[in-house]
């Protein structure tokens, strides 16, 4: 299945459906924060948007709302974007690390479950 390029909207959208499983236009515009939520008719057009990607499906119609659940999953979601991201530094990770450490946004305790996480992969593949 080849992933669709999603906008940080349509992430945001994508987020509510992943987060609170099958919802209604209202349901998801209702999803965002208050002052930064966007009108109805704009979530109404990503959505529409999202469902010509395939990245969310219509799943049934309760009286005059559509129920949309998502049909990407959140982390493939995620990965693509990640891999677009660091396209942009030419795959190079150390700047975008140095960068969350210097805003500290990248912790010791993130940096022990980086270590955690690097010694399963190395053991699976060892395995293997």
């Amino acid at each position: 299945m080849t992933l669709p390029r999603l906008s940080n909207l349509e992430m945001r959208i994508m987020e509510a459906l992943w987060t609170g499983g099958a919802l209604s236009v209202r349901d998801i515009q209702q999803a965002f924060p208050a002052k930064k939520r966007p009108a109805y008719s704009t979530v109404l057009t990503m959505v529409r948007r999202l469902e010509a990607k395939k990245a969310l499906r219509l799943v049934r119609k309760i009286g005059p709302a559509f129920i949309y659940e998502a049909v990407t999953p959140r982390d493939a979601a995620r990965r693509r974007l990640i891999d677009e991201f660091l396209a942009v530094f030419g795959g190079e990770t150390q700047p975008i690390v140095a960068h969350l450490i210097e805003a500290g946004k990248f912790t010791l305790d993130d940096v022990r479950e980086a270590e955690k996480h690097l010694r399963e992969i190395s053991k699976r593949s060892k395995a293997s």
